[in-house]
């Protein structure tokens, strides 16, 4: 009886050493194509590894903001999480690149680029900083919603007091077009919007559907004058702690999430401008040259950045030779 169980109980701390569990943490709402995304990855994992590497899912902000998310990462106490590009230029400073207005030509040259060699040297930039970048997910274009009036070229922003992320980018974004820019936390913006704290906002349709935004924004103006995409990144001490083997299944995961993220949320922006125009939003269509040649400054004024500039520079060269692909 006294061998049987020492056999169970040696059998027991076998299985519990063989079973490694991935946290990941994130701001998004469960319905969030992004988050499906992470479901599926998650469950990939688990059916490549039979059930020997598992991924947890916390969504909804459950351990913190996207910066909070990412200090955790830097000291392995959250394995991964999700953040948007704009963010990361907190932690590594050339993904600001990734948030210049009107970068990419438009939606393939963006695939074309993240898919490619920028793309994967951008997904390492976080190393040094004990971040390791695993794969892009598409988060749409950003454009403009406002309260009080439609805006249909540069100079309506005029005046106007813009919510943007605590970024500088986004910040002299809005000032090159002559509004004020504001940073306001997401949580707080509906209020925001709703008391007059600001005027309008910038997002992807899917966010400004599932934040319930139009309800008090009726007017979305769609410039797309940035495409900042959201980055699945993993704790560099995580990532090393995993046998090449788990990093081969936890990597396929990813690829594949990529793929069905794209075509969801492709899915999420038809619904979410059909939604948001059922509920009386009106749906402005200006021109973008209008507001692209007023930003061109911006580009010049990373020339005191080499590596930034660098990073202009490759992506305005970049052909579409590759938008299929995902990294």
């Amino acid at each position: 009886m006294l061998l049987l169980a020492l056999l169970l109980v040696t059998t027991s701390c076998d299985k519990i050493k063989q079973t490694k569990e991935i946290k990941l943490a994130h701001t998004l709402d469960i319905t969030h194509p992004v988050h499906e995304a992470m479901e599926f990855m998650a469950k990939r994992v688990k059916e490549k590894s039979g059930g020997k590497l598992t991924i947890d899912i916390y969504p909804n902000s459950q351990l913190g903001t996207e910066r909070e998310c990412l200090e955790l990462l830097q000291i392995g106490s959250l394995g991964m999480t999700k953040v948007s590009a704009a963010v990361m230029e907190g932690f590594s400073p050339n993904f600001k690149v990734l948030s210049l207005p009107y970068i990419f030509k438009d939606k393939a040259h963006y695939f074309d680029v993240l898919g490619g060699d920028i793309g994967d040297d951008l997904l390492l930039q976080g190393e040094k900083y004990w971040l390791h970048g695993l794969t892009f997910y598409d988060a749409g274009s950003r454009s403009f919603y406002s309260t009080k009036k439609p805006i249909r070229t540069p100079g309506d922003l005029a005046g106007m007091k813009i919510r943007v992320q605590d970024s500088k980018t986004a910040i002299d974004m809005v000032q090159s077009f002559g509004g004020s820019a504001t940073p306001v936390s997401w949580g707080e913006l509906y209020t925001g919007l709703q008391q007059g704290v600001v005027d309008g906002a910038e997002n992807n349709a899917p966010s400004f559907y599932l934040s319930r935004h139009y309800e008090v924004a009726k007017y979305y103006t769609l410039n797309d004058h940035t495409m900042v995409p959201d980055i699945l990144m993993i704790s560099s001490k995580v990532w090393e702690d995993l046998t090449e083997q788990e990093k081969k299944w936890l990597t396929e995961a990813v690829e594949e999430s990529a793929v069905v993220q794209r075509k969801l949320w492709a899915e999420a922006e038809k619904e979410a401008l059909e939604a948001v125009k059922k509920a009386g939003v009106e749906i402005i269509n200006p021109d973008k040259e209008a507001f692209s040649k007023l930003v061109e400054p911006m580009y010049e004024g990373y020339k005191s950045e080499p590596e930034v500039y660098e990073l202009i520079q490759r992506i305005k060269a970049a052909e579409n030779t590759s938008a299929n692909s995902v990294k």
